[in-house]
């Protein structure tokens, strides 16, 4: 996949990460009352999914079956390599910093680092 996902197609995918094989109608019924979105715009952004490589659909019967391609873990983990790249200089460190000084962290959040940063030195 090349072309970024944009927000709302975000809530497409994430509709699919939950629960897939969804059809179109399947997925509406997700994620339209939330957002305001009609059946069309749902379809179009299937349909713009699929184009970008994330999505599978699958001919079924007079409907299609939707399907992620991408994984939500490798999605997020290309998400982030992203944001620390363009926000931080492709430094962890800083981001940290900048989430510690916002007062971002929670104690349980610095204690899962402490616990992450022992596993990743053993």
């Amino acid at each position: 996949m090349t072309k970024p996902i944009t927000e709302a197609e975000l809530s497409v995918m994430e509709a699919l990460w939950a629960e897939s094989p969804l059809t179109a109608s399947a997925v509406t019924d997700r994620v339209a009352d939330e957002r305001g979105w009609s059946p069309q715009t749902v379809k179009t952004l299937l349909s713009r999914l699929v184009e970008k490589g994330a999505v599978s659909h699958e001919k079924d019967g007079r409907r299609f079956l939707y399907a992620p391609i991408i994984a939500r873990g490798d999605y997020a983990a290309g998400e982030s390599r992203r944001l620390v790249d363009r926000l931080f200089g492709g430094k962890v460190t800083p981001l940290v910093a900048h989430l510690a000084e916002a007062d971002s962290l929670s104690d349980e959040d610095v204690a899962e680092i402490e616990k992450l940063i022992r596993e990743l030195k053993s």
